[in-house]
């Protein structure tokens, strides 16, 4: 049984830094695509960022771009987001996501095939 585990979310001041991770199991994801999205109560799930199969390359949307990194480690078979200057704006459901079908970055949730359950990230002013 595949799962995605997140972990880290919690209450921060704005221009805190935070770093979320995400630790799969049941199979490895060394040569998949991996991404985090988030929700915003009451709002639809976004794209955050996402990282191909080697991690040398990395996209994120423009709300975010500058404040957060998304790195990987395969040999651990997990996928981090390092989140700075956070804002009261970013606070949602974070969720890790694992492609099985492509290897490249991807900002659409319909092109992943896992999710995780989330973590929650509050931001207050």
């Amino acid at each position: 049984q595949v799962q995605l585990v997140e972990s880290g979310g919690e209450l921060m001041q704005a221009g805190g830094s935070l770093t979320l991770s995400c630790a799969a199991s049941g199979r490895t994801f060394s040569s998949n695509a991996m991404g985090w999205f988030r929700q915003p109560q009451g709002k639809e799930r976004e794209f955050v960022a996402t990282i191909n199969w080697s991690g040398n390359t990395a996209y994120y949307a423009d709300s975010v771009k500058g404040r957060f990194t998304i790195s990987r480690d395969n040999a651990k078979n997990t996928v981090s987001l390092q989140m700075n200057s956070l804002k009261p704006e970013d606070t949602a459901v974070y969720y890790c996501a694992a492609s099985s079908r492509f290897t490249s970055v991807l900002t659409r949730a319909l092109q992943y095939d896992y999710w995780g359950q989330g973590t929650q990230v509050t931001v207050s002013s």
